[in-house]
């Protein structure tokens, strides 16, 4: 069944929420079929989206044009996190390969990082490109854990980090090193702050469950790292944040939509758990959302900071 489904809608649990979509919006489920999907990336030029589906070792791709779905890679090394670089082009998070790629306009592909230090990364999870061309990505274990999204292996590097690529060199930078499980990163509109999700709690007993909200200097380097949010069903994996400087959340129970203050202002309910999501169509004001085995897409008065 696809179009508005029972169990989704907004919740408003602040005023401040009720002016970030129209009433009679409604979220419509655009398809189904998966068995974890992750990583929506929107690519403007050809208003399409491209998103993973772990376990089934393919990417999707959605045509706004007309609707269809079909499959735009397979088998895509068990890919995980996607975005979209300053020229239009795909970074894709490989589970399998345990490494960060990079797909140009010819369909080539081109490893961006493998190793930190001569030693394979544990299981690139999401990315997020900056205006200065630098690449930042988490690194949690959770492809080698287990052979369902990956495969099974050993952690080299002996943690769980973020990362930034120098957009010139091309070197590696571990910029963070005190995460349990790094997951969903943004930069704000004006990228002074990164927001880091920490999906900890997901194999720790107590462990995190929150986004924690970093300083960035012009060298790339970060400061503070204050807990911003903490859920309060299910995860933060992953999000991305509005021309406001709202951060638009995943969440056991749908998408929690947090005001720059931290104040939980609101939720859109989707009945499975949200993965991840983004912003889309012509002004960004669509949002793309992936929920276990679904694709559903909202129509919002909120307007993404950037695409991908």
């Amino acid at each position: 069944m696809f179009g508005e489904i029972e169990g989704t809608g907004f919740e408003v649990l602040d005023p401040r929420f009720a002016g970030c979509f129209v009433g009679h919006a409604r979220v419509e489920r655009l398809w189904t079929g998966g068995r974890w999907l992750e990583g929506p990336a929107w690519f403007a030029p050809g208003r399409f989206l491209v998103w993973s589906d772990i376990p089934n070792n393919r990417m999707m791709r959605f045509d706004e044009t007309s609707g269809a779905v079909s499959v735009f890679r397979q088998p895509s090394n068990n890919s995980n996190g996607n975005t979209v670089d300053n020229q239009g082009r795909l970074v894709t998070c490989e589970h399998l390969t345990r490494r960060v790629t990079r797909t140009d306009f010819d369909g080539t592909v081109e490893v961006i990082a493998d190793r930190f230090e001569g030693k394979r990364f544990n299981s690139p999870n999401d990315v997020v490109v900056k205006s200065d061309g630098s690449i930042w990505f988490t690194d949690p274990s959770y492809g080698i854990m287990h052979d369902y999204e990956g495969d099974y292996g050993e952690e080299e590097i002996g943690g769980c980090h973020v990362y930034r690529v120098d957009p010139q060199s091309g070197d590696v930078t571990k910029v963070v090193d005190d995460f349990e499980k790094p997951n969903g990163l943004a930069f704000s509109p004006d990228e002074r702050l990164l927001y880091v999700a920490d999906t900890g709690a997901s194999h720790l007993e107590n462990g995190p469950r929150h986004i924690r909200r970093f300083s960035v200097s012009d060298e790339g380097r970060l400061s503070g790292g204050e807990v911003f949010a903490t859920c309060m069903n299910g995860f933060f994996d992953g999000f991305r944040v509005d021309r406001t400087g709202r951060i638009w959340a995943s969440a056991g129970d749908g998408v929690h939509c947090h005001d720059p203050d931290g104040t939980l202002i609101g939720k859109i309910r989707i009945p499975e758990i949200v993965s991840n999501l983004t912003f889309g169509d012509a002004r960004r004001n669509r949002l793309f959302i992936t929920a276990t085995s679904s694709l559903y897409a909202v129509y919002l008065t909120a307007n993404g900071s950037k695409f991908g």
